[in-house]
Order: structure tokens, then C-alpha cells, then sequence
């Protein structure tokens, strides 16, 4: 047996493959670091040849536009340009108003960065950091030129030519070397998504709920897309019926992962067999075949099931619920394939939806107090010390406290900016003083640094250590300070390079002490919100529904993000916040049914008892509702029938979470006291 194991051993030579196939970059990391590098040549020589003053600041520029696919840089190019404007011109209104005295400059520089902080809170993806950049651009320009405020306006105009040759920089080498396209990127994780769940799905109607943590983490894989189809747009012609169609597919995949689970658990229940109900499982299973099952004809057929069950006047409430739930699947699928083509073809889908996500104001207001608080701090601190060159330290401690505001995680960006800033000082000291040398030629420059670039652009690749990729990548070009001619002053660089790491060593502690949110605030926050959605949706605010879908969603992924504890105690959370979604989306969709119901004295009175039942969460009312609902529904015609069905499905949801989850729902003062 050991000369088996021996004989199956892998050999050193295969080890040694296998390790370098895990360090060496993949070709297509290769050219993402080639294209990166060479646009900061451009735009270096471009800012040298036009002798801006801020010539570096082209080259940060495109490090922090490095993006491997064509429409992320475009899309985060746009709004670092408006954002440049609009922080600019705020420096200079700034300083107009408090170029005389520092203190209320700081003051009104610290209260800028929280405001644009707190709006980024609210934006999504590169609109977000666009707002952040306004915050920190105002560092920037106005607090760097504290002692010379009549030097702020040509600053600015430096500012946003450096930052427009850049974006020219990165766009022309992106184009010129066949940058990959969003779209085409976007296209296989998007049909994997589908197909998983397609599978969720399956394994749902077949067999049992696979629960809610299976259903969080389908969301998990969908979710992550949201940012790729937003940059969609910028690429190409019609780039904007692609990213209509990438968005459409999301939010269809969305429903129907709501739809099956909506759908069996129905089904379980007394009262709701039949055949038609069986039909409709054989006709959602078929759809969720690998190959290109037509769900154009499931729905019209799910349609007239639904419609015969109406106009019958036989059914009872719960299969005219898993009935209606099986035209949702059905139609939702048939959104996600006409979505997934509208993103390959460039065909105009058949809707444009959006995608907004969930954001905390308590959450927002904590990260704008903590990046205005950390700034005047630092600023207390700097000026009680008397160290100088202190606004070179606030600059970076506005941009990378205004920059851990918006990421993902603000501690592990925090790790790495402490991580990557000694990286980056130690690289360009090594640059400066090592290669060059005291040299001036611009060739000389411009492979000095390609070695830097290349494995700063390889870092920030891979998720781990793409913080610290990120600030080696910007912060080496800002220790650097390429000028023409090149200045070599070493007592300078080694002040700007301990105030750098001063500054990742204030963001470190920062995000920490300052206003820090644990994960049972960040779900309390949460729970609050979805309770605030809910009364909104029973009160008859709940808005549009694909909408509310993907906004639950998004909320249900933080949630399940902040959850912890044991497996038991996180599957029932998890439940308890589906139900609390399912609930809001019932709501608000039987809103909108009662406003389309025509004119009819009968229905009428049962749209006024169906409001009030939804208005007082009185599960009785609902249920009383439902039944006037289809004692009526014979006698209309057959679209009135259809939303009929669709208004009892949703009354038959709410009431039945009323009842199953009222404790839950009193606690929360959703359901008054029994």
C-alpha cells in the first residue's frame, strides 16, 4: 500500500508547476499591468510636454482608474471627472469665503468631507466615489494651498487638466489595446448565475425550500453583478440596451429565486391540491431545463390556469396563490432569457429596470461623523505639534478616511492602506534614489517604475490583497513626484513618507475607535429599516415592485453578511427577515392591483376592506377581502381576472405572515397589541 501512495505521489517537478501556475500572473494579468503602465507614460510625458505643475497627478490619476475591463475605467473615469469639478469649485468658494482664517477653512473643509461622504453613502459604485472625490478634492486643493490661497484657483485649473489628461490616457491605450469589454466579461458569470438558479429552483419545486442561508447565498452570487452591468452603458453604441438587459436578468433572477420558494411553500399547505397546481409544477419544472425551454408559452399557459381558477369561483385562496406564484416564475424567467440576449445582441429588452440597493442612514451618518471627526483631529494634533508640512499629512488622511468610507469593509481596507503605504514609500525611495540616481532622462523614468507598476497592478487583482495593491499603485506615484526637471530632496521624501504611514496609522485607529459599527448594529439598523418598509408598504408607499425586489435583496445579503452565532440561531434570523421581506413586497404589490381595479361598486367595497385590512395589519380583514375578491371575480372580464389573482396572492401572503410571524411583527409595533 505505501508504494501505491508512493507511486501516486506527485513528483517535485509537478509541485514545482503547480506553485509557480499559483504565482506567476495569468497572460490576461499581464496585459491589464502593460496597459496601466503605459498609460502613465502617456500621461506623464503628455503633463510634462503641456509643463502642468502638478504633472504627477495624471499618473495618480490613472492608478486609480486602473480597472481591468473597459467600461469599469470609463464609468469611474466620468464621475472622478465631475466629482474634480465639483471639488474645485468648492475649493475655491471655500476659500474666497475662508482664505483669512484657517480655522473656519478647516472647519468648513471637515464638514464638506462628511457631507460628501454621507451622499456617497447613498450612491452606487463609481456615482459614490464620485461623490467622495468632490470631499477629498477640496483637501486637496484648498488645504494644500492653506498658506498661499491665492494660488488655489490656478491650483484647481493645474487639477483638472492633470486629471483630464489622464482619463484621455487611460482611454486611448485601453482602446488602442483591446481592453476587454464589460459585456463580454459579464456574459458567463451572468448565464452561471441563471443556470444556479435555475438549479435553486429545481431542487426548490422538486424536492423541499433549500432554506434560507442556500437562498441568501444565491443572492450573494447574483448581487456581485450589479456593478458590471452599471458600467455597461459607456462601452459601446448601444451600450445602454445591454446594460438595460444585464439589469433585467438580475432583477428577474431575483423573482424567481422568490417565486419557487413562494410557490412550494404554498403548495404545502391544506387546501391548495389540485390538478391545475399540479400542472403548474410540471410546467415550472420544465423551465427550469439547462436548455432553452419556452417561457413565453409556460406563461400564457400558467395564465389561463390562473384565469380559469378565477373565473371557476371553486378555488380556494392558497392555490390561486401557488398558481399566480407559478406565472411569476414563469414570467421572470422569461425576463432573464430576454435580458441575457439583450446583453449579447444589443436588441432592446423588454423592460428597463433598476437596481437600487439598501443603505442605513445611521450607517451613513457614523462614517461621515467619523471622516470629519478623524480629519479634525488630525488637524488638532498636526497644529498643536507644529510639525511642518502638516497639510501634505491632511490631504492623505481626508482622501484614504473619505476613501474607507465607501469601501465594502472598512477595517480590511484600513489593513491594507497600513500595509501598502510603507510598501509604497519604501518602493519609490528605492526608485528615486537607487535607479535614477540624480538622472532626468524620461526613458530612465519610465522603466524605473515599470516594475513597481506591474506588481502593484498583479495585487490589486486578486481579492485578498487588492488594498494593498490599490495604495502601492496610487501612493508610490504620489511619493514619487515625477517633475520636470526631477527634484531629489531626501529630507523632503522621507517627511512626506512618515507622514504618509502617519496617516494609514490615523485611518487604522480611526475606523476603529471613532464611531465604529459592530455587526449587531449594522443588523439592528437593518431590522429597523425593513420595519420602516413595511409599515410604508402597508400604508400604501411601497413603490414599485421589481424595485422593492431588488431593494429586499440587497438588504437580505447585508443582513445574512452581519449575521453570526450558530447555524440555528442564523437560519432563523435569516428566515425571520425573508418573511419581513416577503411581507413589504405583498404589500406593496396589492397597492398597486387595487389602484388598477376598474370602477365596479362590488369590488369597490372589497378594495376598501382589502386597504383597511392592510392599513391595521389585521389578518381577519385581509382574508374577508379575499374571499368578496373571488365571489366577484367571475363576473369581470379576464384582465381584471388576472389581477384579481394577483391581488389575492398577495392578500393570502400578507395575511398568512401576519399570522405565522406576530410576534415578531408586535415587537417590531407592526401589529398592535392583542
Amino acid at each position: 500500500m505505501s508504494g501505491v501512495s508512493a507511486g501516486t505521489r506527485p513528483s517535485p517537478a509537478d509541485r514545482a508547476l503547480v506553485l509557480m501556475e499559483r504565482i506567476v500572473p495569468v497572460p490576461s494579468a499581464w496585459a491589464f499591468a502593460l496597459r496601466i503602465w503605459l498609460a502613465m507614460v502617456l500621461a506623464l510625458y503628455a503633463a510634462f510636454w503641456l509643463q502642468l505643475s502638478g504633472a504627477s497627478s495624471a499618473a495618480v490619476c490613472v492608478a486609480i482608474l486602473a480597472q481591468p475591463k473597459r467600461g469599469q475605467a470609463l464609468s469611474k473615469a466620468l464621475y472622478r471627472f465631475l466629482g474634480t469639478l465639483a471639488g474645485g469649485a468648492m475649493s475655491i468658494l471655500l476659500i474666497g469665503a475662508f482664505g483669512q482664517d484657517r480655522v473656519l477653512l478647516l472647519i468648513s473643509v471637515a464638514t464638506w468631507l462628511g457631507l460628501c461622504v454621507f451622499v456617497a453613502h447613498f450612491l452606487q459604485d463609481t456615482r459614490a466615489y464620485g461623490a467622495m472625490l468632490a470631499g477629498y478634492t477640496v483637501a486637496i486643493v484648498a488645504v494644500a494651498h492653506i498658506d498661499t490661497p491665492q494660488a488655489v484657483f490656478e491650483a484647481a485649473i493645474d487639477r483638472v487638466a492633470a486629471i483630464t489628461i489622464g482619463i484621455v490616457a487611460i482611454t486611448f491605450i485601453n482602446d488602442a489595446l483591446a481592453s476587454p469589454s464589460t459585456w463580454r466579461t459579464l456574459r458567463k458569470p451572468l448565464s452561471e448565475a441563471l443556470s444556479a438558479t435555475r438549479a435553486f429552483a429545481r431542487e426548490t419545486l422538486s424536492q423541499a425550500d433549500p432554506g434560507s442561508e442556500r437562498a441568501a447565498a444565491l443572492i450573494r452570487q447574483i448581487a456581485v453583478m450589479r456593478a458590471d452591468a452599471s458600467a455597461i452603458g459607456g462601452e459601446l453604441d448601444d451600450g445602454a440596451r445591454r446594460a438595460a438587459g444585464a439589469r433585467s436578468t438580475i432583477a428577474a433572477l431575483y423573482a424567481m429565486a422568490a417565486a419557487s420558494r413562494a410557490f412550494t411553500a404554498a403548495a404545502a399547505m391544506p387546501g391548495s391540491e389540485s390538478e391545475a397546481v399540479a400542472e403548474a409544477r410540471r410546467i415550472c419544472l420544465g423551465l427550469t431545463d439547462d436548455g432553452k425551454p419556452d417561457a413565453d408559452a409556460a406563461s400564457h399557459r400558467l395564465g389561463v390556469l390562473v384565469d380559469e381558477a378565477i373565473q371557476g369561483g371553486t378555488s380556494e385562496p392558497l392555490e390561486i396563490l401557488v398558481l399566480q406564484r407559478g406565472l411569476d416564475f414563469a414570467r421572470a424567467a422569461s425576463f432573464a432569457e430576454d435580458g441575457l440576449n439583450a446583453l449579447s445582441t444589443g436588441c432592446r429588452p423588454k423592460r428597463d429596470v433598476a437596481l437600487p440597493t439598501h443603505r442605513d442612514l445611521p450607517v451613513a451618518l457614523r462614517g461621515a461623523a467619523r471622516v470629519g471627526i478623524a480629519f479634525g483631529a488630525t488637524a488638532l494634533l498636526l497644529i498643536a505639534a507644529g510639525w511642518p508640512a502638516t497639510s501634505f499629512s491632511l490631504v492623505q488622511v481626508a482622501a484614504t478616511c473619505s476613501l474607507s468610507a465607501i469601501a465594502p469593509d472598512s477595517k480590511a481596507f484600513a489593513r491594507g492602506v497600513l500595509i501598502g503605504m510603507p510598501v509604497a514609500a519604501l518602493c519609490a525611495g528605492i526608485v528615486l534614489f537607487g535607479v535614477l540616481g540624480g538622472e532626468q532622462g524620461f526613458p530612465l523614468l519610465a522603466i524605473a517604475i515599470a516594475p513597481v507598476i506591474f506588481v502593484a497592478c498583479f495585487l490589486s487583482l486578486n481579492p485578498p490583497t487588492f488594498g494593498i495593491g490599490f495604495i502601492v499603485l496610487v501612493f508610490f506615484m504620489v511619493l514619487l513626484s515625477p517633475s520636470n526637471p526631477q527634484t531629489y530632496d531626501a529630507q523632503g521624501f522621507l517627511t512626506n513618507a512618515f507622514l504618509v504611514t502617519m496617516a494609514a496609522g490615523i485611518l487604522f485607529v480611526a475606523v476603529r475607535i471613532v464611531l465604529p459599527t459592530s455587526p449587531a448594529q449594522r443588523r439592528a439598523f437593518a431590522l429597523d429599516s425593513a420595519r420602516d418598509s413595511v409599515l410604508d408598504a402597508l400604508a400604501g408607499d411601497g413603490g414599485d415592485a421589481t424595485t422593492r425586489t431588488s431593494l429586499n435583496s440587497d438588504r437580505l445579503l447585508q443582513f445574512s453578511q452581519w449575521s453570526s452565532g450558530s447555524g440555528a440561531v442564523r437560519a432563523a434570523s435569516l428566515d425571520r427577515a425573508f418573511d419581513l421581506a416577503r411581507l413589504e413586497s405583498a404589500a406593496a404589490r396589492a397597492h398597486a392591483q387595487l389602484c388598477r381595479l376598474p370602477d365596479d361598486p362590488a369590488l369597490n367595497d372589497a378594495a376598501r376592506q382589502a386597504r383597511a385590512g392592510l392599513e391595521a395589519a389585521d389578518a381577519g380583514t385581509l382574508a374577508r377581502s379575499v374571499r368578496a375578491f373571488l365571489r366577484h371575480g367571475r363576473s369581470v372580464s379576464a384582465p381584471t381576472r388576472l389581477d384579481i389573482a394577483r391581488l389575492v396572492s398577495d392578500l393570502v401572503t400578507a395575511g398568512g405572515i401576519m399570522e405565522s410571524q406576530h410576534r415578531l411583527l408586535r415587537r417590531l409595533g407592526i401589529l398592535r397589541p392583542a
